[in-house]
């Protein structure tokens, strides 16, 4: 049972609305604002992959469901009217860079276009308080500086997808010194992230997840990079981070229109490879072969979060053996068949408040 009063209690009982729910991020934050007490309706306009978590969890059965495309207008605009959402989690995006090389304008049209509608219906709400709309941390202007991006660093980015979500940032900037600036006016947030990793997870192009998908069937797994250094983090962290800049926003205790980095403290910088090796202890040894990436990707890109931890008292509860180690536990069980996911998904969420607890962090006392 995960505590009510979490995130000084300010979603038992409200009415939220998460775009993109049936992601992998979308759908564990479905799951914890369930926990929390919350009235969750979600936005999206297909299942992500096969298995999806989303299904995984039965999340269906328990939230109001709106299927529409992020892109159509009227579609989101009928959701909010229909939902009248108090707290909005804009998390819809097509999140993968290889598909925004393949089909930049799905890339462009649902990261840009479609932040933009959620911006407007929040203008035209008059129900919404408070909103938090994720981009990435690929929204930067990468030049792979050995030292973390912070958030009035440049933005922009060479590849469709993080050039849609250093638009995004943009569009959000536009709208709140535009539209949200009375004392009446919904207050909103930006929150950058990346490099996540948790169970549930079946996206393309993701290491884990290409990992296990490879593994389950007994077939090897291709590894594009095992050299590129990334600031591994568990879903769960950077999901606390959101829903604590939302509780903060609730209560005028951080400026609206800014944005916060999430992400673990220099000591979860790890190789791809000693990230897999790592899942490998807990999966055990599975086959692998090397293959040169088709489309170059960074070796490095990490950020600074002292805003985070200044303005809202938020920081990493989980050190890198213990991200993958949670990782790994949760996909164990899922294939073994041996749990009710949603159950096992929600005792993940309270061994990781636990951890949050012994580190003292605001948000989990």
């Amino acid at each position: 049972m995960i505590r009510k009063d979490l995130f000084e209690g300010v979603y038992a009982g409200r009415r939220v609305l998460v775009t993109g729910h049936t992601g992998f991020k979308g759908s564990w934050l479905t799951l914890w604002l369930l926990g929390l007490g919350a009235k969750v309706a979600g936005f999206s306009s297909y299942l992500p992959s096969e298995p999806c978590n989303y299904e995984v969890l039965k999340l269906n059965k328990r939230i109001h469901n709106f299927e529409g495309d992020i892109r159509d207008y009227a579609s989101l605009s009928a959701a909010f009217e229909s939902f009248q959402p108090e707290i909005v989690f804009h998390l819809a995006a097509q999140p993968i860079v290889r598909l925004s090389h393949e089909d930049p304008l799905l890339t462009f049209g649902t990261n840009v276009q479609g932040t933009a509608n959620c911006l407007q219906c929040i203008k035209n709400s008059k129900s919404v308080r408070a909103a938090v709309v994720i981009t990435s941390d690929k929204c930067y202007r990468n030049v792979e500086w050995p030292w973390g991006y912070r958030e009035n660093d440049t933005l922009g980015g060479d590849d469709p997808y993080s050039a849609s979500k250093a638009c995004a940032e943009m569009i959000f900037k536009s709208y709140a010194a535009s539209f949200f600036l009375g004392t009446d006016a919904p207050r909103l947030a930006t929150a950058r992230a990346g490099n996540v990793i948790g169970g549930g997870d079946w996206a393309r192009d993701r290491i884990i997840p290409d990992c296990v998908k490879a593994w389950s069937h007994g077939r090897e797994a291709v590894i594009r990079n095992p050299n590129a250094t990334r600031p591994w983090q568990h879903v769960l962290e950077p999901l606390s981070g959101y829903l604590q800049l939302g509780a903060r926003l609730l209560s005028t205790e951080c400026a609206s229109g800014d944005a916060f980095n999430f992400g673990p403290d220099a000591r979860a910088d790890h190789s791809v490879g000693e990230l897999i090796g790592e899942f490998m202890a807990h999966w055990g040894v599975c086959l692998m072969r090397h293959e040169g990436a088709e489309i170059r990707e960074s070796s490095l890109l990490k950020l600074c979060c002292d805003k985070a931890l200044r303005q809202l008292n938020w920081y990493a509860a989980l050190d890198f053996r213990q991200t993958v180690e949670l990782t790994a536990i949760w996909y164990k069980a899922f294939y073994e068949g041996k749990d009710d996911m949603f159950e096992f998904s929600l005792r993940q969420i309270s061994h990781y408040i636990g951890q949050a607890q012994k580190k003292s962090i605001s948000w989990a006392k």
